[in-house]
């Protein structure tokens, strides 16, 4: 017999014909592996996209509930009841989005039907800027058709009507209803439901892990979630003061976006910086270079926060891989649109937190780990 058994060359032949097929065998049982898991995959993903109405307020609704998780558990350890601890957090959580939807409405619609008049006012403005470049296009449309004119494609128009404000309502209130509940009952019955699912484990060492797996899974996202929202909040309260000093109209609104964008991580900062640009190149009253001044001091400023104050207050654990990042964000805005986009990044984070607690799932948390 030789030393290793997948040398068949010396072996008898019926044993050889037994080893050639054993190992055919397995070739084949692994390539149907392989094809249901795709399949798997496949079918999970259009289940994902067909539900995704359920599941987007049911996903938010669960980060928002760990996020507040950690203040009901101090209202028990103060021998409060956590649904008049859950009451006092949600009744402050509609009062902060009724005023925050308040305090933007109006300047998002007042800037939606503006955007066009702005759009025709800076043109003259930025004629002097483009007149080089409007005069090479005369002469490379001269060369290629023999004519001087150039077609100019007519400017759309861009409003918002009460109808479409008065049709959408419903379906926005009903989803922020929903989202609330979800929210409420999350916080109320939460470690209730986290109790049962534990009694089902069959042994007390499988119990014990299962605690272990829970509190530590929560532990982490709520203090990521918050780390989160206070970064963010106070991007967005920088970049709005800032605005303000450059005298950018609607400061309050740009600081919004901000800090909702900074949700999604390199994609967000681009898309800020942008429509920063845009709409300083809109309100401005000459067309110089420095209408960019806005754009380009936010762009230091998530430079900073992204490379220096995150990661310092964050920690090690919480970094993830930029490759990991996009190719997330690329599948669930897929799956999602802009909703999937926000939560993906957190979904990303839970999902490597799990992964470093659960037996055969580390090598995930380790590819997706900076």
């Amino acid at each position: 017999m030789p030393a290793d058994p997948l040398l068949v060359t010396n072996l008898p032949r019926p044993l050889a014909r037994r080893l050639h097929s054993a190992r055919g065998t397995r070739r084949h049982l692994r390539a149907i592996r392989i094809l249901l898991d795709a399949m798997l995959l496949l079918a999970l993903m259009y289940t994902v996209t067909l539900t995704k109405a359920l599941l987007i307020p049911l996903v938010l609704a669960a980060f928002i509930g760990l996020a507040l998780n950690p203040l009901v558990a101090a209202g028990g350890r103060l021998h409060l009841p956590r649904w008049l601890t859950a009451s006092v957090l949600m009744i402050g959580l509609v009062v902060g989005i009724g005023n925050g939807i308040g305090m933007l409405a109006q300047p998002a619609l007042g800037w939606f039907h503006g955007a066009p008049a702005a759009i025709r006012s800076f043109i003259p403005k930025f004629r002097d800027m483009t007149k080089p470049l409007e005069a090479a296009n005369r002469a490379t449309q001269t060369l290629v058709t023999g004519t001087s004119r150039v077609a100019t494609a007519p400017t759309p128009s861009v409003s918002i009507t009460a109808w479409d404000v008065v049709s959408t309502a419903p379906k926005v209130l009903a989803a922020i209803l929903s989202v609330l509940l979800l929210v409420f009952f999350f916080l109320v019955y939460g470690d209730t439901m986290l109790r049962r699912l534990v009694e089902l484990t069959p042994s007390f060492a499988y119990k014990r892990h299962a605690v272990s797996i829970v509190r530590g899974f929560q532990t982490e996202v709520s203090r990521y979630l918050l780390t989160a929202l206070v970064i963010n909040a106070s991007l967005g309260t920088i970049t709005a003061g800032m605005l303000w000093l450059y005298h950018v109209p609607d400061a309050l609104l740009w600081g919004a976006v901000a800090m909702f964008a900074n949700f999604i991580p390199y994609v967000g900062a681009i898309f800020t910086t942008a429509v920063l640009a845009i709409v300083s190149m809109l309100y401005a009253k000459n067309a110089n270079l420095d209408v960019f001044l806005p754009a380009l001091t936010f762009a230091g400023i998530t430079i900073v926060e992204g490379n220096l104050i995150t990661p310092l207050i964050q920690g090690r654990s919480m970094r993830l891989s930029p490759i990991a990042i996009l190719l997330w964000l690329l599948v669930w805005g897929w799956l999602w649109g802009i909703p999937g986009a926000l939560l993906a990044v957190p979904m990303l984070t839970c999902t490597k937190l799990i992964c470093e607690r659960v037996r055969g799932w580390e090598w995930f948390a380790l590819i997706v780990s900076r």
